[in-house]
């Protein structure tokens, strides 16, 4: 079966452009990207602080089995206009990959439907090449599966 997620990374460009419609109406899938309690459900991870506002910022972490820490990520909230848009930025702590700026863009297709878009833009078309080699299109896949069966239970 063919991803929902649909991930399109051109030759030589510092971006990716990640597409989803989701069978959610615009506010339950807004309300995924800016409460703690549901970004962390879906995601599987602990959301350490996560200001959803123009300004804010945010952390989260992931650990393992065992309880020790795999992954931590922060970065800053730029831009938050409700249902429309959020610009951040995102860094994975520890790793070589560099600070992202990242634009959510959601719209409404119908009353009960959604489609999300994704500006993901890296330092460099290196930077951007290396993160794509990681199981980079499984994972956001996964996230946004979770993402769409945990929230529809809201509806």
């Amino acid at each position: 079966m063919e991803p929902k997620t649909k991930i399109t990374a051109e030759e030589g460009k510092q971006e990716i452009i990640i597409t989803r419609d989701f069978d959610l109406p615009l506010s339950l899938l807004f309300k995924a990207y800016a409460e703690p309690e549901l970004v962390a459900q879906w995601m599987g991870t602990k959301v350490l602080k996560l200001e959803s506002k123009p300004h804010g910022s945010y952390q989260i972490e992931t650990s393992n089995a065992q309880g020790i820490v795999v992954m931590r990520a922060n970065g800053v909230i730029h831009t938050f206009l409700p249902n429309q848009k959020i610009i951040r930025t995102f860094e994975m702590e520890q790793t070589p990959f560099g600070v992202q700026l990242e634009t959510y863009e959601s719209e409404a297709v119908t009353e009960g439907t959604s489609k999300l878009r994704m500006q993901v833009v890296y330092q460099s078309v290196a930077a951007r090449d290396q993160g794509l080699k990681m199981p980079f299109a499984q994972g956001i896949n996964w996230a946004h599966n979770r993402l769409e069966e945990i929230i529809s239970k809201l509806k």
